[in-house]
């Protein structure tokens, strides 16, 4: 197929959530690439209504860095578990310390109530 028109990289409009770059297409809708097709060396924006298609002119260095997606297997991910691992650590800590508190805490009631009974048990 044939190319519409050559278009320079700095005239696409960028949607940093979707990672798309998009340019008006003659039909009414929009030719569209996306931020890692471009990484990838791909060049050719596709209008999803015509059979139109333009060719981006850019240099790598041009781009802005690919943002890595959660559910990817990479490092990020790794350092996200270490932060949920020192998470649950510091949960089952908090939860050792209640108990120990709630522990003290019947000990003390224990004594108290030995106590008063121990009075009552001499005024009666």
């Amino acid at each position: 197929m044939s190319i519409y028109e050559e278009v320079e990289f700095e005239d696409l409009d960028y949607d940093p959530v979707t990672q798309i770059y998009t340019y008006p297409c003659p039909c009414g809708d929009k030719f569209s690439i996306s931020l890692e097709a471009l990484w990838d060396g791909e060049d050719i924006a596709t209008c999803p209504s015509c059979t139109l298609r333009i060719e981006i002119i850019y240099d790598e260095e041009d781009l802005p860095p690919l943002r890595e997606d959660d559910d990817d297997d990479d490092e990020s991910g790794g350092e996200e578990e270490e932060e949920e691992g020192e998470k649950k650590k510091q949960d089952e800590k908090g939860e050792e310390k209640k108990e120990e508190i709630d522990h003290n805490i019947a000990s003390v009631l224990q004594k108290s109530l030995t106590a008063k009974k121990k009075k009552q048990a001499g005024v009666g």
